[in-house]
């Protein structure tokens, strides 16, 4: 393997919230704090398949960086405010620049700004505490993009976690095809990483934005109980099997003589 594609690997692999600190061990490592140019392919294919967010100059709402709404030559385009930005790929920043105006060509662009928009707003509002949506018709126009992105972020506590759901509507056929993607890193300690997608197809009944959203919902909450599940089982189940229920005595530890315990005798059964 080269060595761009190595260090592109580290970066495309980075957990949710923790991109800097990937970069920055690769620095160290490395020796040199002018990487960012030979890693500038990497986080922009990393940005665009996680949904990266960016602030537009003068206003405090995020808007997401995808594949969906790219322009090329790392321009990008928001369907709620109309307009078209510049993000810079190669800075951790992520900061946006040159705004312009920016009109939606698309045969469905009232289902697309005016339904789809504020139902999957609407979605998101009753289901994520923090959330960003994004609503884009693909390159030929004969499907429409839905993308919801939550992320949660707690370096203190060593742990960060992102939900991300894109969806493809095709209006002709009515049917809906997408990808739900859980990514959660826990690192106290140790080095715990759940990486899990589900694939999804529906079949949207009438064609309106609220059932297109409907689906949304219900795949949604679908997974959702699959996964709570899955860790009820795991909980009681596998990582339960992993503990030592008794120590090697088979007998109960006193806890209130624990002090006076010799570790390798006393609690081992003895010396050898």
């Amino acid at each position: 393997m080269s060595r761009n594609a190595a260090l592109s690997a580290f970066v495309e692999s980075a957990p949710p919230g923790e991109l800097a600190d990937v970069t920055k061990a690769i620095k160290n490592i490395l020796g040199d704090e002018s990487i960012h140019s030979e890693l500038a392919p990497a986080f922009a294919k990393y940005n665009e398949e996680q949904f990266s967010l960016v602030k537009l100059p003068g206003s405090n709402t995020d808007v997401i960086v995808s594949a969906y709404n790219s322009l090329g030559d790392g321009r990008y385009y928001d369907t709620e405010n109309n307009t078209s930005f510049a993000y810079d790929h190669g800075s951790l920043d992520g900061a946006a620049s040159d705004v312009r105006s920016y009109t939606l060509e698309s045969n469905h662009e009232d289902l697309v700004r005016k339904s789809l928009v504020k139902s999957l707003r609407s979605h998101g509002t009753e289901h994520y505490p923090k959330y960003n949506i994004g609503v884009y018709p693909t390159s030929d126009d004969s499907q429409i993009a839905l993308l919801t992105v939550a992320s949660k972020y707690s370096p203190a506590n060593y742990w960060n976690g992102r939900w991300r759901s894109s969806y493809l509507y095709t209006p002709s056929s009515s049917t809906l095809t997408g990808t739900i993607a859980v990514d959660v890193h826990y690192y106290e300690d140790g080095n715990v990483r759940l990486q899990t997608k589900k694939q999804v197809s529906a079949k949207v009944s009438g064609g309106s934005a609220a059932e297109v959203v409907r689906a949304v919902a219900q795949a949604e909450k679908a997974y959702q109980e699959d996964l709570n599940k899955a860790f009820g089982a795991l909980s009681e189940g596998a990582f339960k099997s992993l503990r030592r229920q008794l120590p090697i005595t088979r007998q109960k530890i006193e806890w209130e003589k624990i002090s006076a315990y010799r570790l390798g005798q006393d609690v081992g059964g003895g010396r050898r």
